[in-house]
């Protein structure tokens, strides 16, 4: 079993995918072909655990996002998979389920190499995808219309039915679990989808346009268009004939894609961008060691490069020197490690701009006067890579730039507080509106705060709990989507009413 497998195995696995016959997947998928970029451009994607070019992936651009939407239209059209029998469309996404689970190794491997995370997170991160598209493949057939309560002169239908095309543009940290969160409930509810994936983290969704073709999924129902926000990205955000355009990433990002969907056809634009989370610990909580590992798992995990880490970590002031001192016991046992290495915590920063972006906030951090209490410095694994310290700041202010601005890395920012008010206050000031947290043994309080808090999600005496079941996304500058449960499924669908006239004296 993959969990079992040791570094060197994963190292031979590497070793195999990029050595067989046609090696990794790097072009894109249009209308059920593997196709070059008109332009012939291409980019490099490297591993940053090693500065290895590990493919030249084919960079597209206006012409083939504009022939990929027309094939999206034309399977829509044609009703092969918008009109397919919801029974044989849910028996075509578990078909695909099932091939990223025999191609799971596979699948983790490819964005370990690509982005850098541990071989462990991306496993996990393979099971979300996985079950994301079992539950939304279960929810077709499951998915009811509605009649409305009228006279008995009349009868109103309330019909879901599909957008038409849908453009997918994810990001680099989570590479394949953002794709399924996108096209799962979109394929689902019968659209056509197109794909962009980070130019930082294609390798896995173009193996999963592999398995798509494998399994049949008609052609152009899924495409993957590999290449760069401001070319193909821009281009599918413009295009007219784009119902609908869902995308993961930055705030600044997710402002440009409404624009250009106003400068076109006012596409419906689902967001889940930026966050810097508060995770509030109150005096009274049970197990500070507990809660403390948890607080740092919430911040370190996946190198910080997470939406919704818990980057600001609230501490009521009666407790919050021992509090951080157990934080910090606990950041130095979340050192990176070789991404490749089942026992690695973190992994490496995605690339070389992003590495200098977080050593930039963390001397900024400094200057401001944040007292730095662990990490702040980067390291070699292996003589190699882009690593980054578990970094704890103490001291630090809600004006301050580390505690007001998303960083994407491994930095966390203590603030501390004297009252529930204080902590409101805190926790509210702030653009983003993604996800809180907090840890208390009062219900009354719990209570509360969670009504209080300006957030998509609160997580009570946990960090990012959860399950397909319930939905995820933000308020204010987070984004307005929604992604899992039911809910995302409602996003893909348009409401349609079909008003009968049921007087037989009409003429």
């Amino acid at each position: 079993m993959s969990e079992h497998q040791s570094r060197d195995d994963w190292a031979r696995l590497a070793t195999t995918l990029f050595e067989r016959p046609g090696g990794v997947q790097t072009q894109a998928l249009i209308d059920g072909q593997f196709v070059e970029a008109a332009s012939g451009e291409t980019f490099e994607t490297v591993n940053p655990a090693t500065g290895e070019v590990l493919a030249n992936v084919v960079a597209c651009d206006a012409p083939e996002a504009e022939k990929a939407v027309a094939a999206a239209r034309t399977a829509f059209d044609s009703g092969r998979w918008s009109r397919m029998a919801p029974a044989q469309r849910k028996q075509s996404l578990l078909r695909l389920a099932q091939a990223m689970e025999d191609n799971r190794d596979e699948l983790a491997l490819l964005d370990t190499l690509d982005m850098g995370k541990p071989v462990g997170s991306a496993l996990s991160d393979l099971s979300g995808a996985i079950n994301c598209i079992r539950y939304n493949a279960e929810l077709i057939d499951k998915s009811y219309g509605e009649v409305a309560p009228t006279d008995d002169g009349s009868l109103g239908l309330i019909l879901r039915e599909p957008l038409g095309v849908v453009a997918s543009i994810v990001p680099w940290n989570f590479p394949m679990m953002m794709a399924a969160w996108k096209i799962g409930p979109a394929l689902a509810a019968g659209n056509s989808v197109v794909l962009k994936p980070s130019e930082k983290s294609p390798l896995s969704a173009l193996r999963l346009a592999q398995l798509a073709l494998e399994v049949g999924i008609p052609d152009g129902v899924f495409q993957v268009l590999p290449g760069f926000g401001h070319t193909v990205g821009k281009a599918l955000a413009l295009s007219m004939d784009v119902d609908c355009l869902a995308f993961t990433g930055s705030t600044g990002v997710g402002k440009q894609l409404m624009q250009y969907a106003g400068q076109s056809n006012l596409k419906r634009v689902y967001l889940e961008c930026g966050g810097k989370s508060p995770n509030i610990v109150f005096g009274d909580c049970d197990d500070l060691d507990g809660v403390a590992r948890h607080a740092a798992e919430a911040i370190f995990y996946n190198q910080g490069e997470v939406c919704i880490a818990g980057s600001r970590l609230l501490v009521e002031n009666t407790i919050r020197d021992a509090f951080v001192e157990r934080v910090l016991v606990h950041a130095r046992a979340m050192q990176p490690g070789d991404p490749l290495d089942p026992a690695s915590f973190m992994g490496a920063i995605v690339d070389r701009t992003q590495f200098q972006r977080v050593l930039d906030y963390i001397r900024q951090g400094q200057e401001e006067g944040a007292v730095l209490r662990g990490g702040g410095s980067a390291v070699e694994i292996n003589n190699e890579g882009l690593f980054i310290e578990p970094t704890v700041f103490d001291g630090v202010t809600a004006s301050m730039r580390i505690a007001r601005e998303e960083i994407f890395g491994p930095v966390l920012s203590v603030i501390g507080f004297d009252n529930e008010s204080e902590a409101m206050a805190i926790a509210n000031d702030s653009a983003y509106g993604l996800a809180a947290g907090l840890w208390s043994r009062d219900v009354n309080r719990i209570m509360r705060v969670s009504r209080r808090l300006h957030s998509g999600q609160v997580f009570v005496n946990n960090w990012a709990g959860g399950d397909m079941t319930v939905p995820f996304g933000g308020v204010k500058q987070s984004g307005n989507g929604r992604d899992k449960s039911h809910h995302s499924l409602d996003e893909y669908c348009d409401i349609k009413t079909v008003w009968m006239s049921l007087d037989p004296t009409l003429r």
